[in-house]
């Protein structure tokens, strides 16, 4: 044994060949944290002090090669100054480029995943072998940063400048066939063989069939591109990356700035390049919120899979009630292969939902994800049903029915009737008390609410809803199905609108009052999509539907009717009363045309501004700044009393449902994080002149003032 670490172990073979095998003790997977970057360079020169060694292989003995860094370091990390970050980087770097100068040649065995500076670590190899299920990528920008350990360096000179882009700016993973391609790997071998393969590259290197001092030398030199193929390259991309990263996201076109810059340089200067960007990127808010979302989305995952491993897994499920939702419902439990029964009790309701799957699996087919076999066999998981006739060997049944609490109650006692003593029953209802549903069920013990958010099919969350009589069996049973179903599931308890309709509402509140102020909602609309939602909130609740909205507000006014209860009669009531429903018939705040390729596009409508001066009390001007805080204070505050009234379990489950749910813009972290990111004190302050005027909707809570007064923040890493 040449070297044992914790992470790292060098051991030499009978051929003078040594193997550096990374497999980080009591962890799933490889990461490289501080200690195991020091360990990595102790292990280096430890190869480099053993005589008569002829070549390196790099391999793992988990199922990834390397996750990445490890990233629950780096608010840590990048709290400190620039100077510290950078001698950071010039270390790793240094380590790195001395794996790429050993006097022998070097090769990378790759399985499973090797992203960020896993990937890193391969390109300062010389050569690189992969099995047909493993990954590589560089997905730093999606966490607001460029790649900071050569990424930017190596990449671009062994597959060229514009798959480096593409890959760098895309945060893509790249499967085995891309990256063979491209040059980014030598072969791509099965399992078995990918040890013996990268033994035979070094074999070839020794002999001199492969050269790979040449490899090095082109990796170390300048890119091999003319200043025309250098402005044709760099500047197209960097309009192009723009228009769909959105101002802001900076780290993808830093990078493609990265490579530029670089471009002319050798190894050492393209490196100090990376490094100054690498650091201006480290020390931005999106940075730190995005970072913050990574660490979110694990607490999410982890609470879901610890509920998920005490569950019996879901082999039958079905769903009551057809058209799109049902039909939506369906498709996702087929497409990730749990089969499904599709009940209703009318033949077209059947045929609307079987046409929605259809629909669906025929978008993956025309983009290649599925051969026409696999449409027919996934559409096989999907049996349609006008009776309940073999619902006794289901599992877990999702009532799909219409927004009305008396047809769901008949409909869940009736299902009850059918299945089993243990089948899970869940209801997906955006609104409706799951305690109060289960007020007529035999066994509301098995009884849930199942929320999914439309389209089913893209958006990530599932709502699971505990009713006061809900088992922990029931949750778990469901919270497995959502995961099988490729769905990200937050448990939350039950009150009006839940979690995500109920911190939603309160947004609609605030839109409501600076109408009637006398704000013009299309620039309302302009001034929060600036600010970062996918859509402003007069577009938001065309989509939603006039009818839905109108619905879900009366349920919020008669659960929270000291700050949710309207006497004045607000726009979206005008829109309802005149039939302006939004998307759904083509008129609501905005007129709809169809666009070329069918979809629905939003005009401005003379008729619709002239109806919503009906509600406009006074005319004032808005700044953008006055528009912003009196949207996202209400819905800041309704997510701190969802905390404090135990409806979520954690900042992190609370941040992630907004984001997943409803689309707040991750760049900025969540509700949680913005109010860290502002001051808690701050917001207290702001919403206290706001409540002024406003009324309780706006009104901070005893536990933030005392958070306030205390110094507290809901992110113990906040700024």
């Amino acid at each position: 044994m040449i070297y044992q670490g914790n992470a790292i172990s060098v051991a030499r073979n009978g051929d003078d060949i040594a193997t550096l095998t990374f497999d980080l003790k009591d962890e799933s997977v490889n990461k490289l944290s501080g200690a195991v970057i020091k360990e990595l360079g102790e292990a280096l020169d430890a190869v480099r002090g053993e005589s008569g060694v002829k070549g390196l292989m790099l391999k793992s003995a988990k199922d990834a090669f390397i996750v990445g860094a490890d990233i629950t370091e780096f608010h840590a990390m990048f709290g400190k100054d620039e100077a510290e970050i950078q001698g950071m980087l010039e270390q790793v770097h240094g380590i790195f480029n001395g794996l790429e100068d050993l006097p022998f040649p070097t090769v990378s065995a790759i399985n499973g995943l090797a992203l960020g500076g896993g990937c890193e670590v391969v390109l300062s190899t010389d050569f690189r072998v992969m099995t047909p299920d493993a990954k590589i990528g560089l997905p730093e920008t999606k966490l607001g940063i460029v790649p900071g350990w050569g990424g930017c360096v190596r990449l671009p000179r062994v597959i060229g400048a514009d798959n480096a882009i593409e890959w760098i700016a895309g945060g893509t993973e790249n499967r085995a066939d891309a990256c063979l391609k491209v040059g980014a790997v030598d072969a791509v071998v099965p399992a078995d063989d990918l040890e013996a393969a990268a033994l035979d590259m070094l074999a070839r290197a020794n002999a001199g069939e492969l050269d790979f001092k040449a490899r090095r030398e082109e990796k170390n030199s300048a890119l091999n591109l003319n200043p025309v193929e250098q402005m044709m390259v760099f500047e197209t991309s960097k309009g192009y990356v723009a228009g769909k990263a959105g101002p802001h996201y900076p780290a993808p076109v830093e990078a493609i700035k990265v490579i530029q810059k670089g471009a002319g340089e050798g190894r050492a200067r393209a490196q100090a390049i990376e490094a100054k960007a690498f650091c201006k990127m480290a020390k931005t808010d999106v940075c730190y919120n995005l970072v913050g979302l990574f660490l979110n989305d694990q607490v999410v995952k982890k609470k879901g899979g610890k509920y998920a491993s005490k569950a019996q897994p879901v082999r039958q499920a079905a769903v009551l009630g057809a058209g799109i939702m049902g039909g939506g419902i369906a498709y996702q439990s087929a497409s990730k292969g749990t089969p499904i029964l599709m009940k209703d009790i009318k033949e077209d309701a059947i045929e609307l939902g079987l046409k929605e799957a259809r629909k669906l699996f025929g978008k993956q087919a025309s983009r290649g994800k599925l051969s026409v076999e696999g449409v027919a066999e996934k559409l096989a998981n999907i049996r349609p049903t006008l009776s309940y006739g073999d619902f006794d060997n289901v599992d877990l049944v999702v009532e799909a029915v219409v927004e009305n609490p008396k047809v769901k109650g008949a409909v869940l006692s009736e299902v009850e009737q059918q299945v089993s003593d243990n089948t899970i029953l869940a209801s997906n209802t955006s609104t409706i008390s799951i305690t109060r549903l289960a007020e007529n069920l035999k066994r509301p013990e098995n009884f849930c609410g199942m929320h999914f958010f439309n389209p089913v099919h893209r958006m990530p969350l599932v709502e699971v809803i505990r009713g006061e009589k809900t088992s922990d069996a029931a949750v778990a049973a469901t919270v497995a199905y959502a995961k099988a179903m490729g769905k990200t599931p937050i448990v939350v308890n039950d009150c009006p609108g839940f979690l995500v309709n109920r911190v939603l509402f309160p947004y609609f509140g605030g839109f409501s009052l600076l109408v009637e102020k006398g704000a013009d909602y299309q620039r309302v609309d302009k001034v929060m999509e600036k600010f970062g939602w996918p859509m402003g909130p007069a577009y938001l609740l065309d989509v939603v539907g006039m009818d839905t909205a109108v619905h879900a507000n009366a349920v919020m006014a008669e659960g929270f009717p000291d700050r949710m209860a309207r006497d004045a009669k607000t726009a979206i009531q005008v829109m309802f009363d005149n039939d302006r429903l939004g998307q759904k018939n083509a008129k609501g705040f905005y007129a709809y045309e169809e666009d070329r390729k069918g979809k629905p596009r939003k005009v401005s409508d003379e008729a619709a501004i002239e109806l919503v001066k009906q509600v406009v009390s006074e005319n004032r001007e808005f700044s953008d700044e006055e528009i912003i805080a009196r949207m996202m204070v209400p819905l800041c505050m309704e997510t701190v009393r969802c905390l404090e009234d135990d409806i979520v379990g954690t900042p992190a489950e609370a941040d992630m449902a907004l984001i997943y749910g409803i689309g707040f813009p991750p760049f900025r972290g969540g509700a949680l994080r913005y109010i860290d990111a502002m001051g808690v004190a701050e917001f207290v302050a702001l919403a206290d002149s706001l409540a002024e005027e406003l009324g309780p909707l706006y009104a901070p809570t005893d536990g933030l003032r005392e958070m306030a007064n205390s110094g507290k923040t809901f992110y113990a890493d906040a700024k």
